[in-house]
């Protein structure tokens, strides 16, 4: 601030104290709704990443559900093989498909919450109507 000259640092003093009180209490109001809308933000968002965990989960049971059914139904016509390599082989592969299938599979582990990431500014703009994301404007 060194190289700006005194005369506009007192002006600029003035302008600061030439504020009309009710525009700064209406300003200070908007910034008071804007910081609860953006409160507001954070819960939906978090929300909705949840719901969106929730349904990757239940995509990834049903097809955790098919692999099973499929590799079942190997299973089944493998024991039909007469033994030998193709037979051996294939029995290898389904220990393998069943082991994949089981680490696949989301019902094999207890359910949590998933950890919400640290929204960015962007990510709570579906959830602010009017409002950026930024700040209020005045």
């Amino acid at each position: 601030m060194d190289h700006v000259p005194r005369r506009v640092l007192v002006r600029l003093h003035q302008l600061g104290e030439d504020r009309d009180p009710d525009e700064a209490e209406a300003a200070r109001q908007k910034r008071i709704r804007w910081e609860a809308a953006m409160e507001q933000a954070r819960i939906r968002y978090a929300e909705a990443y949840r719901v969106r965990h929730l349904e990757a989960q239940e995509a990834a049971s049903r097809h955790a559900t098919r692999l099973t059914q499929y590799v079942s139904t190997v299973h089944t016509r493998v024991e039909a093989m007469p033994p030998g390599q193709a037979r051996t082989d294939t029995e290898e592969w389904i220990s393998w498909a069943a082991a994949t299938v089981e680490r696949l599979d989301p019902l094999n582990t207890p359910p949590r919450l998933p950890d919400i990431p640290k929204p960015r500014a962007d990510d709570l703009k579906p959830f602010l109507g009017h409002w950026s994301p930024y700040g209020p404007t005045y």
